[in-house]
């Protein structure tokens, strides 16, 4: 037997023409190269014997039977997928070798599973055959046979009996046959109304081939293969049954009785049956099928086991009867499968959907509960509180923000992996809660940033402006003690009457006395401007204590007030005394006179050599020291000048000791004596010291931080460009074509590996900068970075590593996905690098709208709108390479849809427009099954019943806008 068959790989045949291109096989009736010749001249001897015999019976068959053996011979058919390239559907092996043919087993085998199968159709038509190869010689058994299996009405038969009436009749069988997409090749009409047994038989198994297994597909395979494999698979648990052919794997019948038993157990006993009773597993098989499966028996035991290789179209054919009794549950199973798969997408979405709104309501709320304790700039009125403000802080910022930031950027990432999953599953994009979406999420942390630096700057001005206030507070109080002290019994002083009663010489000498009173006076009011101007900075500066310093500089301004009063009328008094009193001492008034600026000059070294001071570099300490080292050169001339006043002194005692005058003990003009010189002379002396040793103190300090600052900066110097290389090499990567996604994934991965690695130079960093800020250093002029802008630049550099990490797994998922090869996903990336003008790894609308033309998209307004709402949902103002891939990929996706859900419901729900409970708990798995209860709706048809759910609203729920 000789034919050929032409098979598309979808599940719908069309016409020829409509599309597609040819596939000829080699047919079930080609031959090997050495049985090729013989079979042709074996063929060519029966064709002339047969024209011989039939004289002039061509004439009679007329023009149509020629055209149709020439169709029968040349014609082709096509087939055409509806989704997609037609390719071939079913390749034959070369089992038809013409030696098997005349194989005797495997004919007799043959005739009887073909007559069998033939009459399980024919007997729905209330006739039978008793031998294939007479019965449809007339052509008209083998029409009815051809109109039960294929529900089709066939042309009117010829009711003669005559042999072109036979001829007709079969011409129109294998005229349908031919429109069915099968080519017949040497099959003719002549030879089946001759009785010719082989041609017969390969008609009816070209017949089988294409009513029963044809339809047959697994897994888009061919149906040989796919009927084969649904074998393997359905007989795999099974022990001593492996199925890998239709002849020998079937011998021993286990084969059959597991197909029976896996699909209904309850009809055999498996576990009895044994290896070594071939004949007694195959009637089993046999009688259980056409008992309880209406499966005609069409083979024989004994003939099976005793051929070497049983004839494998018998096979075949009989197996296919069992795959169309089960097919109903296979369907059942793809259905429950599908929904089950739709269902775990949908519940793994919806939990990354919760844990998304969890993660963003806690950073959210930690945002909120911290963004008030950053605005508080109440200040503390103590160095120490504000020292503990600034500790909290720096808490704050390596213990409790670190989590925050890492969390936000986890949030950044599941959002996008999220909606990548949903674009892949055709489900809708997921729009969190209200005030949840990842740009508020965005917006707040900014909000935090800003405030938390403004938080900042405010402390250590704070910190600066109390350390300013305790130096001016305490240098107001040492220098108001100094005034008071001076100014104690003043007023008493000025206000003696002394002078009535006194001499000319003690008149004169309260005259004097007076005067260099005035002078001490005016030397002092320097001081009592400064400290007035001292308490005005205080006022200013908003002292705390503020109210007592006004106080106590309103009782020396009032008391100066009152002694400059005072002094003005004690003058007065002794002019109108002096003209009466004409002797002065003029050695007690020069000693007054020089011993009184004396006096003040040591007074005001004494204050300034006691005199607090703040700097805050090298330089400014250098300054003091270098005042210090003109005030000691002063002091040989101020030793000279003590020297002259002491011997004024030294000569009134050698007056008094010539003359013998008696001296009253006291200088009349002051009441400052040798000893007071000679006291606070000593004391200047001992404080030079002192203030050496202070100045040295300093700079050694000041030369201590400045070495911190030349630490810090030395390796602030060093981060800084290390980050900002790193994150150009993350952005050359992300955009590198010349690797595939892995090698970029690799890349990605080592450089995360590394950044993680110089953490500890971070760390250092900060502890370097801790260092500084416990020494109050507050400005590095070696560097030009601070803490804050390595803190932000590493955290930009950890933010990013992950989100390029993130956006190169989403990319691996979508080709994946997609089947997009690494040429086309280069190309992609090509043509998105070169309209990526910012190189930022995202293309404006307008660099979006020329690559779009670029490619030959003819855009208006209204369809670059539609198509950015593709690409850009949220209304970023942006395009990722994502989305781009997202949106040059989106026809290629195959994925389930509404209409295939329904479909699968319908088929678990026994073709009802609703499903009850008991259905989906049986059909579904345990979990699957209880998620659909929980969120059916209730079917509310005119044909409900009790417990009925609506199934239809359910699965356009899962790919629509809803709450589920």
């Amino acid at each position: 037997m000789f034919f050929d068959q032409e098979f598309g790989t979808g599940q719908s045949c069309q016409p020829p023409g409509a599309g597609g291109f040819d596939l000829q096989e080699k047919g079930a009736g080609a031959l090997g190269k050495g049985q090729c010749r013989a079979a042709r001249r074996a063929c060519e001897r029966d064709d002339r014997g047969l024209r011989g015999k039939r004289g002039q019976s061509d004439v009679q068959r007329g023009t149509r039977g020629q055209a149709t053996m020439t169709t029968q011979v040349e014609s082709h058919i096509q087939y055409n997928h509806s989704y997609m390239m037609t390719e071939e559907y079913m390749h034959q092996e070369e089992d038809w070798d013409r030696d098997l043919l005349l194989d005797p087993a495997w004919e007799k085998q043959q005739r009887k599973t073909f007559t069998a199968w033939c009459n399980s159709h024919l007997r729905k038509a209330g006739t039978q055959i008793e031998n294939i190869e007479e019965d449809f010689r007339n052509g008209l058994k083998l029409m009815l046979l051809l109109e039960v299996i294929s529900g089709e009405r066939l042309p009117k038969p010829d009711k003669g009996k005559m042999r072109f009436h036979k001829i007709a009749n079969v011409n129109k069988a294998l005229d349908f046959i031919s429109s069915k997409g099968v080519k017949l090749v040497s099959i003719g009409a002549e030879e089946i109304v001759d009785g010719n047994l082989k041609m017969t038989l390969g008609m009816i198994w070209t017949i089988i081939l294409r009513f029963a297994i044809q339809d047959i597909s697994v897994e888009e395979t061919s149906a040989k293969e796919g009927l084969l494999l649904w074998c393997q698979r359905k007989t795999a648990p099974y022990r001593n049954v492996n199925v890998q052919n239709f002849h020998i794997s079937w011998k021993d019948g286990l084969a059959l009785c597991a197909l029976i038993h896996r699909h209904r157990p309850d009809l055999i006993d498996y576990a009895k049956l044994r290896k070594d009773d071939p004949i007694g597993n195959l009637n089993t098989a046999f009688e259980v099928a056409e008992k309880y499966l209406d499966i005609p028996k069409m083979l024989d035991a004994e003939d099976i086991v005793n051929t070497p290789k049983p004839d494998e179209k018998a096979i075949m054919t009989y197996v296919s009867c069992f795959y169309h009794a089960f097919a109903g549950a296979e369907q059942a199973e793809t259905a429950a499968n599908r929904i089950c798969k739709v269902l775990a997408v949908n519940q793994e979405n919806e939990k990354l959907m919760e844990e998304y709104e969890k993660l963003a309501s806690e950073l959210l709320e930690w945002i909120r509960r911290t963004i008030p304790w950053l605005e508080n700039r109440v200040a503390e009125k103590s160095m120490s509180a504000m020292r503990r403000k600034l500790e909290d802080f720096r808490d704050y910022r390596r213990v409790h923000k670190p989590p925050r930031v890492q969390e936000k950027c986890q949030l950044e990432i599941n959002f996008n992996t999220l909606q990548t999953k949903l674009r892949l599953s055709n489900r809708p994009a997921f729009m969190p809660s209200e005030g949840k979406m990842v740009s508020d999420i965005a917006n707040a942390w900014k909000g935090l940033e800003q405030v938390e630096k403004g938080y900042e700057e405010w402390l250590l001005t704070e910190i600066r402006r109390l350390e300013r206030l305790e130096h001016l507070a305490e240098k107001f109080k040492q220098k108001a003690t100094l005034h008071e002290s001076w100014t104690r019994g003043k007023e008493e002083m000025l206000s003696q009457r002394d002078y009535e009663s006194a001499s000319l010489m003690e008149v004169r000498a309260l005259m004097r006395k007076h005067e260099a009173f005035e002078s001490d006076l005016a030397a002092h009011q320097d001081r009592v401007e400064q400290i007035a101007a001292i308490a005005q900075e205080l006022n200013e500066l908003d002292y705390h204590d503020a109210a007592s310093v006004n106080s106590r500089c309103q009782a020396i301004c009032d008391q100066w007030d009152t002694l400059g009063t005072l002094t003005q009328k004690r003058r007065d008094a002794l002019e109108r005394v002096e003209k009466l009193l004409e002797t002065i001492d003029q050695l007690y008034l020069e000693f007054a006179k020089r011993a009184a600026p004396f006096n003040n000059w040591m007074d005001g070294a004494t204050e300034d050599l006691q005199d607090m001071f703040i700097v805050h570099s090298t330089e400014e300490i250098q300054s003091l020291i270098t005042a210090h080292e003109q005030f000691k050169a002063t002091l040989p001339e101020a030793d000279k000048e003590r020297m002259a006043i002491l011997g004024i002194q030294n000569e009134i005692q050698k007056i008094a000791q010539t003359y013998g005058i008696k001296l009253s003990g006291v200088n009349p003009y002051t009441n400052l004596s040798h000893l007071d010189i000679a006291s606070k002379w000593d004391t200047v002396k001992q404080l030079v010291p002192h203030r050496d040793q202070t100045l040295q103190e300093e700079l050694a300090r000041q030369q201590a931080n400045e070495r911190l600052r030349r630490q810090f900066a030395a390796q602030a110097n060093v981060l800084g460009p290390w980050i900002q290389t790193k994150m150009e090499e993350i952005g050359h990567i992300s955009v590198d074509i010349s690797g595939s996604l892995e090698d970029q994934m690799n890349h990605l991965k080592q450089q995360e590996q590394n950044i993680i690695n110089y953490k500890a130079n971070i760390d250092k960093l900060e502890g370097d900068h801790q260092l500084i800020q416990e020494a109050l250093v507050f400005d590095n002029k070696h560097t030009s970075y601070t803490m804050e802008h390595i803190r932000v630049g590493w955290e930009q550099l950890l933010t990013t590593i992950a989100r390029t990490i993130n956006e190169v797994e989403n990319q691996i998922l979508t080709r994946d996905a997609k089947g997009i090869s690494q040429e086309q996903m280069n190309e992609f990336r090509a043509s998105f690098n070169h309209f990526d003008r910012k190189r930022n790894g995202m293309m404006d609308p307008d660099d979006f709208r020329a690559c779009l033309i670029s490619m030959g998209y003819d855009l208006g307004e209204v369809e670059f709108a539609r198509i950015m709402m593709l690409v850009d949902p949220n209304s970023t103002g942006v395009v990722t390479f994502q989305a781009f891939i997202d949106f040059m990929t989106r026809e290629t996706a195959e994925t389930d849809t509404a209409e295939q859900v329904v479909a699968s419901f319908k088929i678990l729900a026994s073709d009802k427009s609703y499903i009850t409970v008991e259905e989906l708990r049986r059909e579904l798995p345990p979990e699957q099954a209880e998620y659909c209860i929980s969120r059916m709706t209730k079917y509310s048809g005119a044909d409900t019943v009790s417990g009925a759910l609506d199934y239809v609203s359910f699965s356009s729920a899962l790919y629509g806008e809803s709450d589920l």
